[in-house]
C-alpha cells in the first residue's frame, strides 16, 4: 500500500520544486515549531479570512476560531483528538462558533507538505474528515514508521480518486498556495503550531479549559 502512495508524494515534490516552496527534511519526528527563530511582533494580527480557508461550522457564526496547524505536529494532533471534539459539541455544532483551519507545515516538511496538499486537493466537504483521520492516526504512524501508509489511508476520506489527487498535487498552484499562506502566517508572527485565535485574539492555553475561557465570554 505504501508503495502505491509514492506517485502522490512525487507529484507534490514536482510541484514544490517548480514553486520553490518546500524542501525535503529527514527528521521524522513531529515537532511544535515550524519557523526559524525570530522575534514575534508585540501584537499578532492574522487575516480574518483567506481564499484557502477550510471552515467547520456555520459561516455566520459570531465567534471565529482560527487554527494554524500541521499534520506532522504532535501538539496539533493532541488538540484535534482531545480538545476539538468538545469545542465542536459545545460551540460549533450549536452555531455559536466556527473553526477556520490554516496550514503551517512543520518538519518533516516533505510529509507535512504532502498531507497539506492532500487536504487542499480533497473535496471541500471532506477536508475535516480527512484531517480528523490523519490526526487520529498520527502518533501510531510515526511510532511505527509507516508514514506512507498513514498518508495513503487518508485518500478514501478525500472524496477524490487517486488520479484526481495526483493531478491536483502536481499543479504548481497547489504548492504556491501553500507557500503563500505559510508566508502570510509567518509575516503575521505566527511561528508555532498549533497557534489559535478567538475573534482575533491569540489564545496561549490550548487546553479545553483555556479555550473555553477564551470562547465562553463571547458566547450568546
Amino acid at each position: 500500500m505504501g508503495g502505491r502512495f509514492i506517485p502522490l508524494l512525487t507529484a507534490f515534490a514536482m510541484a514544490t520544486a517548480v514553486a520553490g516552496s518546500a524542501s525535503a527534511m529527514t527528521d521524522m519526528s513531529p515537532t511544535r515549531s515550524t519557523a526559524p527563530a525570530r522575534q514575534a511582533p508585540a501584537v499578532v494580527s492574522v487575516p480574518a479570512s483567506l481564499p484557502s480557508d477550510r471552515v467547520l461550522g456555520r459561516a455566520d457564526a459570531p465567534i471565529t476560531i482560527i487554527e494554524y496547524a500541521s499534520f506532522t505536529c504532535s501538539h496539533c494532533a493532541d488538540f484535534a483528538n482531545t480538545v476539538l471534539p468538545e469545542l465542536k459539541a459545545r460551540y460549533i455544532d450549536t452555531g455559536k462558533a466556527k473553526l477556520i483551519f490554516r496550514d503551517l507545515p512543520t518538519p518533516p516538511l516533505q510529509v507535512a507538505n504532502a498531507a497539506a496538499a492532500l487536504g487542499r486537493c480533497a473535496a471541500p466537504s471532506k477536508f475535516f474528515d480527512m484531517a480528523s483521520q490523519l490526526m487520529a492516526n498520527q502518533a501510531s504512524a510515526f511510532a511505527s514508521g509507516a508514514v506512507q501508509n498513514w498518508l495513503y489511508s487518508a485518500i478514501g476520506t478525500t472524496g477524490r480518486t487517486e488520479q484526481e489527487l495526483q493531478t491536483c498535487m502536481r499543479l504548481p498552484a497547489t504548492a504556491e498556495g501553500l507557500a503563500r499562506d505559510t508566508s502570510a502566517a509567518l509575516a503575521a508572527g505566527v511561528d508555532s503550531t498549533p497557534s489559535l485565535f478567538v475573534n482575533g485574539r491569540r489564545v496561549e492555553d490550548h487546553s479545553l479549559q483555556g479555550m473555553v475561557a477564551a470562547i465562553q465570554p463571547l458566547a450568546r
